[in-house]
């Protein structure tokens, strides 16, 4: 262990500045989910279906009954064998968290670019309840900048997290919230990538409290420790 060690006295007056850090993170936290809430809506012309167990379903049916969905965009090609293992890592926090916030009228639902079978046998595996459809007949996965055709990808830069990138990969991953009015009409509100969900996984709260926190290296490589949970072992 390669680590300073001091006296309680030091240690309390480090801590104590540390929460001054603390508190201005918070505050700032408040400011930019009340700047979140505050952007304009944009109405959806477009009427997305999904495949799903039980046959299609459209977005609005994704509501259910109430007047907020959030979409999670899972990366699981049509060819992949399974799904990919850092949206498996976020997604096994959700049925916990879905016991409590739809009670505060939030639905939540994963989107995957591959077909019914494989989506039902990977949840199966993983065993979680959230709802998960298939966009593989669908544009949705496109529309929202998650998925990208091999034309696309060959032609240069495509937009993904709101900025040309170079990207090798047809899909990928983020998250995407919506409103439906009592009229019917849907509305787009927000959609974050990349690094972005890591507010969803409780995990990384939890590992960033303890001693060596996330203990990925320097190059903050979740892939050196993160298996899906049930390839761990013993």
């Amino acid at each position: 262990m390669d680590h300073r060690i001091g006296t309680r006295e030091e240690w309390l007056e480090a801590r104590k500045a540390l929460l001054t850090r603390e508190k201005e993170l918070t505050r700032a936290r408040d400011e930019l989910a009340a700047a979140r809430r505050a952007l304009p809506w944009v109405k959806l012309e477009k009427a997305y279906v999904f495949d799903s167990k039980d046959g299609q379903v459209t977005l609005a049916d994704l509501f259910e009954h109430r007047s907020q969905l959030m979409i999670y965009h899972f990366m699981y090609g049509p060819d992949w064998e399974a799904g990919c293992p850092g949206c498996s890592f976020l997604c096994d926090h959700v049925d916990a968290a879905r016991r409590h916030f739809e009670h505060n009228d939030l639905s939540f639902a994963a989107v995957a670019r591959t077909s019914v079978d494989k989506i039902e046998a990977y949840r199966k595996r993983m065993g979680w309840t959230f709802r998960f459809v298939s966009s593989l007949h669908s544009d949705f996965n496109y529309d929202f900048k998650v998925s990208f055709r091999k034309d696309d990808l060959a032609a240069g830069p495509v937009e993904y997290n709101f900025r040309p990138q170079t990207i090798t990969m047809e899909d990928l991953h983020g998250e995407s919230l919506f409103y439906k009015d009592a009229d019917g009409t849907i509305y787009h509100t927000y959609s974050s990538y990349e690094r972005a969900g890591e507010e969803l996984a409780a995990a990384y709260r939890f590992l960033d409290l303890a001693p060596l926190g996330r203990n990925e290296g320097p190059d903050g490589n979740m892939g050196k420790w993160m298996r899906r949970h049930d390839e761990y072992g013993t």
